[in-house]
């Protein structure tokens, strides 16, 4: 347990499979900043990764197990930085 009284989540193994460039599984996802049909921004255990592309949608997302599936025109798969955002992302501000 952490001070706060809340459980420390464990670190998630992180991967990133493009099939196609139409399906993306992530997993070590431990939050989404942002998304819309151009751009999905996630914050992953080993930084920021943007995906962007057209027509992009999440079809699966568990945090609980730090696993997201998205679909769409994907054009680019980029890592922004190498440390997890500690502001939280829109999830994290949703389910407050």
């Amino acid at each position: 347990m952490t001070d706060n009284g809340n459980l420390a989540r464990p670190k998630i193994a992180h991967n990133v499979i493009l099939e196609d460039r139409h399906s993306l599984n992530v997993s070590g996802v431990n939050d989404i900043d942002s998304f819309d049909e151009q751009s999905v921004i996630i914050f992953t255990e080993l930084g920021q990764l943007t995906v962007r592309g057209a027509n992009l949608h999440i079809n699966r997302l568990n945090l609980e197990v730090g696993e997201l599936s998205v679909e769409g025109d994907i054009d680019a798969v980029v890592y922004s930085e190498r440390q997890q955002n500690t502001s939280g992302g829109f999830f994290s501000k949703v389910f407050r």
